[in-house]
């Protein structure tokens, strides 16, 4: 053998010995691409869906906003509405058969009523009370009134009216709630709970 013979044939030996060494290498670095695609693959996924929940809780406090946006304006009006109530309550029977005030308490009786007319377009209602069971989450007991009447716990009288907003409490009613009378054993349970 001559040396250019033993030369190639050492060549041949390490290119045959770096194509065997080749594959577990590109098996190697396959295995590594294919396992940074799955990676890559998931936290796209992962962007996706919390892209997708981001535009969902955006959509839904813009759909809040634009449905209670009125509201501390409404608190407001509310007072308004109870000063027109109040003012058609302090007028006497004979000065609404008087010519001379049917006509202001006619005005006063239609701007409550157009008051009314624009909480209902926004979703604004009274809070039913009278004869209902004290609910602390829509009314606030200010006292009890002993009476056989009316169920211990029921509402007896309203003294300020309270309104929702679709479905929030934009003010609660301010009610008076029946207590036993003197004298009469109080059922187990019936006491309120006016701390709530």
């Amino acid at each position: 053998m001559t040396e250019e013979t033993v030369q190639t044939e050492t060549q041949d030996e390490n290119n045959a010995a770096a194509e065997a060494a080749a594959p577990p290498a590109q098996d190697e670095a396959l295995a590594n691409a294919q396992a940074e695609i799955a990676s890559l693959k998931d936290q796209l996924l992962r962007q996706m869906a919390e892209t997708e929940n981001v535009r969902r809780r955006l959509e839904r406090e813009k759909q809040e906003a634009s449905a209670y946006a009125v509201t501390s304006f409404a608190r407001d009006i509310l007072a308004v509405a109870d000063n027109l109530r109040r003012a058609l309550e302090a007028v006497p029977d004979a000065a609404r058969t008087d010519p001379t005030f049917a006509n202001i308490i006619t005005g006063v009786e239609m701007t409550e009523r157009e008051v009314f007319n624009i909480f209902g377009k926004y979703g604004i209602a009274q809070v039913e009370a009278l004869g209902q069971k004290l609910d602390p989450n829509k009314h606030q007991a200010m006292l009890e009134v002993p009476t056989n009447e009316a169920e211990p716990g029921t509402v007896v009288q309203v003294l300020q009216t309270g309104f929702v907003i679709k479905d929030r409490l934009l003010r609660p009613a301010l009610v008076a709630v029946a207590k036993p009378a003197d004298g009469e054993p109080s059922a187990p349970g019936a006491q309120v709970d006016t701390s709530v």
